[in-house]
């Protein structure tokens, strides 16, 4: 079955960076949008980041110039590349892939805690 293993979360200082990694298996990589979305306690899940099928990018306002997202079909793998980072980026953090409704999946989720 489709399997997405995110890892790369962590607890960082105000100002550090992480890098999250999304390994896909068994499954079309190049086939499927690949979105990063987070989730904060008590607060509504919001998309970061996207890259579509051809490559087509698009952030969030809140994290323009300091998040990057790609992807590498031969390794079937995402990366969210998170600089500058402040607290309120503190959330859960899930990739996603998606080729239309009725067709996603989901990572399991990796804490990312930026706090002094």
């Amino acid at each position: 079955q489709v399997q997405l293993v995110e890892s790369g979360g962590g607890l960082v200082q105000p100002g550090g960076s992480l890098r999250l990694s999304c390994a896909a298996s068994r499954i079309i990589f190049s086939a499927y949008v690949v979105g990063w979305y987070r989730q904060a306690p008590g607060k509504q899940r919001e998309l970061v980041a996207s890259i579509s099928i051809g490559d087509r990018i698009d952030y969030a306002d809140s994290v323009k110039g300091r998040f990057t997202i790609s992807r590498d079909n031969a390794k079937m793998t995402t990366y969210l590349q998170m600089n500058s980072l402040k607290p309120e980026d503190t959330a859960v953090y899930y990739c996603n892939l998606n080729s239309g409704p009725r067709v996603m999946y989901w990572g399991q989720g990796t804490q990312v805690t930026v706090s002094s």
